[in-house]
This record gives C-alpha cells, sequence and structure tokens, in this order.
C-alpha cells in the first residue's frame, strides 16, 4: 500500500465509481446467491433443468439432474466467497491500497465465471470495474503520482537569505526527539489470538477426520450414499469420493496454517497481512453460513470467530497504527 503520509494526489473519480460498483455489486452478487440457493431444489428448477438434458446439447454431456444441482450449487458459493472478498477489497481500494487492487482484480475472474450461476450480469459489471482500476489516471493515482498529461516542469524555490549576525551560522538546530512507537490496539491482538485459536482447532478436527477417513472409510461412504444412491450410476465411485475428501481436507488445513501464518504478521503490523486476514475471515464467514444453511450446525463456533476477527480488523483505531 501507498503510505497514507506521502503527498497524495486527488483521488479520480473513475476510482471512486469502481470502488463502488465492486463494493454494491458483490453485495447484489451475494443476495443473488442467497436467492439462487433458495431456489436450487424446487420443481419449476428441477423441471427447467430436466428439459434442458433432455435435448441436444444437453443431453450429449451425460450427466443426471443431481450432477448439475451440485455444480451449480459449487458454482453459488464459490461466487459467494468471491464477492465477499471484493466487496472488502472494494473498500480498501478507495483508500488508495495498491495490494487490495490486485487481489481484486485477481478475484475478478473467477468471480465472473462462477457468477454465470447468477446469469453472469452483476457479477460482469464488477469484473468490468476492477479492471477500470488500471487505466489512466487510477494508475498514477495508485502510485502516487500525477498523470502523465497533468506533470510539469519543477518550479524553483526562492532561497531564504541567511540569517544575519556572525554567529548565526554556528547555531546548530537540536536534533528532533525521535516519535514515540505507538503502542498496538489491543483488538488486534485479540484479533490475532483468535485466529490463532479457531485455525488450530480447525486443523485439529480436520486430521482427526482425515484419520478416520483412513481407519474407517465405511463410515462416510455409508453416509454419503444414503444421502446420493444415484452417486453409483452416475459414475462416482468410493475411491473417487475418498480422494475427493482427501483433497478437500488438505485444502481447508493448508488454509488453516496459511491464515495463522497472516495473523502473526498482523500481529507484527504487516499492513497488506490485515487485508489478507480480513478477506480470509470474510470468506470463511460466507461458508460457514452456506455450510449453516445446509445443516452443517458445527460450523456456529467458526462463523463467530469470523465475524470477531472482521469486527476486530474495521475498527477506527486500527488501520492508523498499521499506517504509522
Amino acid at each position: 500500500m501507498v503510505g497514507v503520509n506521502d503527498p497524495t494526489p486527488e483521488r479520480p473519480r473513475q476510482v471512486t465509481l469502481a470502488g463502488w460498483l465492486i463494493m454494491v455489486g458483490s453485495v447484489f452478487a451475494l443476495g443473488l446467491v442467497v436467492q439462487r440457493l433458495s431456489e436450487l431444489h424446487t420443481l419449476e428448477n428441477l423441471q427447467r433443468i430436466d428439459t434442458l438434458l433432455a435435448e441436444p446439447p444437453g443431453s450429449d454431456l451425460g450427466v443426471s439432474t443431481d450432477t448439475v444441482i451440485t455444480i451449480l450449487r459449487t458454482l453459488l458459493m464459490v461466487t459467494a466467497g468471491c464477492a465477499t472478498a471484493a466487496a472488502i477489497l472494494g473498500y480498501h481500494v478507495l483508500r488508495r491500497s495498491r495490494s487490495a487492487r490486485v487481489a481484486v482484480t485477481v478475484l475478478a475472474v473467477p468471480l465472473f465465471l462462477a457468477g454465470l450461476a447468477t446469469q453472469g450480469f452483476v457479477t460482469s459489471v464488477v469484473a468490468a470495474s476492477a479492471a477500470i482500476l488500471w487505466f489512466q489516471p487510477a494508475r498514477s493515482w495508485f502510485d502516487g503520482t500525477a498523470p502523465p498529461e497533468r506533470r510539469t516542469a519543477p518550479v524553483a524555490r526562492p532561497v531564504p537569505p541567511a540569517a544575519a549576525g556572525p554567529m548565526s551560522s554556528s547555531v546548530v538546530p537540536p536534533p528532533p526527539a525521535p516519535a514515540a512507537a505507538p503502542a498496538r490496539p489491543p483488538v488486534v491482538l485479540a484479533a490475532a489470538i483468535v485466529t490463532w485459536i479457531c485455525s488450530g482447532l480447525v486443523t485439529l478436527g480436520l486430521v482427526a477426520s482425515g484419520l478416520v477417513l483412513a481407519l474407517s472409510p465405511d463410515l462416510m461412504l455409508d453416509e454419503v450414499h444414503r444421502d446420493n444412491p444415484d452417486l453409483a450410476s452416475q459414475g462416482v465411485s468410493d475411491t473417487m469420493l475418498i480422494a475427493a475428501t482427501y483433497v478437500m481436507i488438505a485444502g481447508l488445513v493448508l488454509w488453516c496454517i496459511a491464515a495463522a501464518v497472516v495473523a502473526v504478521l498482523v500481529f507484527r503490523r504487516v499492513s497488506w497481512a490485515r487485508i489478507v486476514l480480513l478477506v480470509s475471515a470474510s470468506v470463511a464467514g460466507v461458508v460457514c453460513l452456506l455450510g449453516l444453511a445446509l445443516g452443517a450446525f458445527v460450523l456456529v463456533l467458526p462463523l463467530v470467530a469470523a465475524v470477531f476477527v472482521v469486527v476486530m480488523l474495521v475498527r477506527p483505531d486500527v488501520r492508523p497504527w498499521f499506517d504509522r
């Protein structure tokens, strides 16, 4: 991030417009995700999917209605996570954060692609707004310089006359007193501790689940087949299910470890780490909300922890401490 103490040119209107479009568009995308999730298993939607699969090119795909529902649900969850992160990054874009501009641009690609499950219009607006941030005069504003067309030759400043008196040249002003290091806000420590504790507990739970799966795979397979008896007819084998579960566990464990490491950087006053932890906690909160909607009540505690971390890191007394 460009330091806030640097001379800051006036924010271009295109950056203001793009930042607000990213935030508002992301909120609308979240609303569309909730609406689409509530309609996934309605009779009208199921009939629409059956009609699509009964005629070419849908009939050539060789997939069932349940598979399409699973794909749509996955896309909607990806859209929700990316939209949540983009809404937070849009706010930091308006605060002249270069790392937020890069992050929201990277997120724009999966947000646009996954957002096709919500008709794609709103997510395309967010993606286009992220692209605007890389054109002039936005690019120069993020760099802390004036746009090329506004650069002028430096104006020579008049040199003040030397102070009169024979002793003036020998008088040396005393050096400025060193500024006292600002104290770390207690809420930063609280957010880091909650992140470490939650990441550790979730990691232990995931590792335990992996061990149970390795020792007694039939427990998981029986539950999955009970909920989805048509998986075998759809070509999904038990080996594929176990492999997918291991991949998911490994991915979540890496996420927890990364969050714990970022919390260490937040504790050590790394500015960009605060944004990354905000995004991580927000996405985790959305995932927990979606899991709760599907009946996974064990996600209540991670949801509370994620909300706590977000609330602590957006407090007015936190951001100035990182910018000093």
